[in-house]
């Protein structure tokens, strides 16, 4: 068991806020494979919830199955932050994040997250005024700071724990980074070891259960929060938790357990937004499924002009059967035609320089801002 306050979850892996992407649709299908701790909603600004803006209520939509779940807001007026963690436990949330780490200029030109960093006495007063009016956890997400030259993740925990928060997550880059360059472990490390009483979750090109375990090893974070690696695998949850505890590594998901995965994902979708436009959102969805496949060139042209469930199904009954030249006698792909050995996607770094060339083979995902 792994605890955030009062709030015991089943394991030390979260999945991330992705703009876009971590809907109701998506919490469900990683759920329903296994071993996610805690599930975190998109970034939600604070106002427009308040304003029950139709989009922002979208965002936090839910259901039964969806627990423990924690919604990310954003926002720098202390007043509205408060009262929309007042409202979202009102309505059985069971914990508050905060964004201190978005590198979005719209985000941080207001005020919000990677721009709370940078203020840190009105940042503290900010969360303490939503710790004290809530009885749930609220935790904080934050990159390293501003920039290398700046690091401030150390002593803004120290000031976020003196006001009560629950547990920090920390990516491992700086807002200038943005997402581009590699995760610095050792800056993690510096957070970790900052923190007194709290937990501190790590963040940052997790694709592979060794990675996880890497991370935990060498920076001594309670945990580990993945973004991107759940595109490439949603089972990375159910693996990782199972090496963790383990040492084993289980094998990949046949093809046939992707396919079904894949579609559960997409009828989750149609029945949250509608077949239109749950159709026209999967475009974005299905060739991250894809990596996958192994060859799919055929299945990813037709997936982006994706618009009926008919049109799905009719793709994966062509597709397979198009996918079928590249297998062996026994039903598997063959040797060349095999996916990227997924560790080689962990960005492995020595020292400040990367050891591994292919850090771009991690691309982001486009979203409803620039950069998630």
């Amino acid at each position: 068991m792994f605890q955030i306050g009062t709030l015991r979850l089943a394991s030390n892996l979260l999945l991330s806020p992705l703009a876009g992407y971590t809907n109701l649709p998506m919490r469900l299908t990683i759920r329903e494979v296994g071993g996610l701790g805690l599930a975190t909603t998109d970034l939600v600004n604070a106002r427009s919830l308040l304003e029950k803006n139709r989009n922002a209520l979208k965002l936090i939509e839910t259901s039964p199955m969806d627990k423990p779940l924690a919604i990310q807001l954003f926002g720098s007026v202390p007043e509205e932050m408060r009262d929309a963690a007042l409202y979202l436990e009102s309505i059985g949330i069971q914990s508050v994040d905060i964004n201190m780490g978005c590198p979005v200029r719209k985000v941080c030109a207001v005020g919000g997250g990677s721009a709370m960093m940078k203020q840190i006495d009105q940042t503290s007063y900010l969360v303490k005024m939503m710790v004290d009016a809530v009885k749930i956890p609220v935790t904080c997400k934050m990159r390293l700071g501003w920039d290398d030259e700046n690091w401030t993740a150390p002593g803004l925990i120290r000031a976020l724990e003196d006001v009560g928060v629950a547990a920090i997550t920390v990516h491992g880059r700086t807002r200038e980074q943005g997402f581009s360059g590699y995760v610095k472990l050792k800056g993690i490390r510096l957070a970790v070891e900052a923190a007194r009483r709290i937990p501190v979750i790590g963040n940052g090109d997790i694709t592979t259960p060794e990675a996880a375990k890497r991370m935990i090893d060498e920076t001594g974070c309670a945990a580990v929060s993945i973004g991107r690696g759940a595109f490439y695998n949603p089972w990375i949850f159910n693996h990782t938790d199972h090496f963790l505890k383990t040492g084993e590594l289980l094998p990949e998901p046949l093809f046939a357990e992707r396919i079904i995965v894949m579609s559960r994902h997409l009828q989750r979708m149609i029945e949250v937004f509608g077949e239109v436009h749950g159709c026209r959102m999967f475009r974005k969805v299905g060739p991250w499924y894809s990596k996958r496949f192994g060859p799919a060139n055929f299945f990813n042209k037709r997936v982006v002009t994706l618009s009926t469930k008919l049109e799905y199904d009719q793709l994966i009954i062509d597709y397979s059967k198009w996918r079928e030249q590249f297998l062996d006698g026994s039903g598997h792909l063959l040797a060349q035609y095999r996916s990227q050995d997924p560790q080689a996607l962990y960005h492995e770094d020595v020292g400040d320089q990367p050891s591994v060339a292919n850090r771009q083979s991690i691309p982001v995902p486009g979203g409803p801002v620039d950069l998630w």
